[in-house]
């Protein structure tokens, strides 16, 4: 999706935010465990664990939660051993979708996507089918009235992002990977709280998405992917204009 498909989808997702509250806490403590694992348990140290305990912090994650995740990471405490896949598949009207995936079990999700995109009027493709067409970026979505122009545009080219693109209402600042977490940081510091904050797959061209029944069937593909206990985000290359999406709600 295009930051300004993406801050529209945003928006209209607001609403069921506090109904999947339990579903964040799950993706963001499997995250938290795999950047304990990979990179340690002392935040200062450990950039993206850092990044992460912002993130369950903002969605008000009791403590005790994220320390526990921690300790899952760094094997203080037994658990099951937590996988990071990438599903790829066609939507209605063959829109690309990436799927990304953190479980401790691959066969009850790779059950569960298929079986989603199935009932969805989509399929599963194989792996690369689709990922060569999209590109993994740091992408930073923040409404305007947060912070004006001047200011984001200096903290974003102190800390090498890679481009600030200005909305009508809002703000997308894309970056690589490598800087994600010192721009989410410097962020935080500014006590400026993103609207959306992840790494995601930018697709390389969108497919404009015109038609109402085709624009409802990939929105509703897409909540349903993104209800999945093991899902973590879904990114897609199609563009739905703000009014049609605004129809629809």
């Amino acid at each position: 999706m295009s930051g300004h498909s993406k801050w529209a989808t945003t928006k209209r997702h607001k609403a069921s935010v506090d109904a999947k509250r339990g579903k964040i806490f799950s993706v963001v403590s499997k995250e938290i465990t795999l950047a304990a694992r990979d990179g340690g348990k002392d935040p200062e140290f450990n950039p993206r664990l850092r990044t992460l305990i912002t993130k369950a912090k903002q969605a008000n994650m009791p403590a005790e939660n994220i320390d526990r995740a921690i300790k899952k990471g760094t094997g203080e405490l037994g658990g099951v051993i937590i996988e990071e896949l990438l599903y790829e598949g066609y939507g209605p009207g063959g829109v690309g979708l990436i799927v990304e995936v953190t479980t401790d079990n691959k066969n009850r999700s790779a059950s569960e996507v298929r079986s989603t995109f199935s009932k969805g009027g989509g399929n599963l493709a194989g792996t690369g089918a689709l990922a060569f067409n999209f590109k993994r970026k740091g992408q930073i979505l923040i409404a305007k009235e947060k912070i004006d122009e001047d200011s984001l545009t200096e903290l974003a080219l102190e800390n090498d992002a890679e481009d600030v693109i200005v909305e009508k209402d809002h703000y997308e600042v894309i970056c690589e990977t490598s800087n994600y977490d010192r721009i989410v940081e410097s962020l935080s510091n500014a006590e400026v709280l993103p609207d959306s904050s992840e790494l995601a797959y930018i697709p390389d061209n969108l497919v404009p998405v015109t038609a109402e029944d085709a624009a409802r069937k990939i929105l509703k593909l897409v909540d349903n992917l993104e209800e999945l206990e093991d899902v973590k985000a879904v990114h897609g290359n199609y563009d739905i204009d703000d009014a049609l999406l605004e129809s629809l709600n």
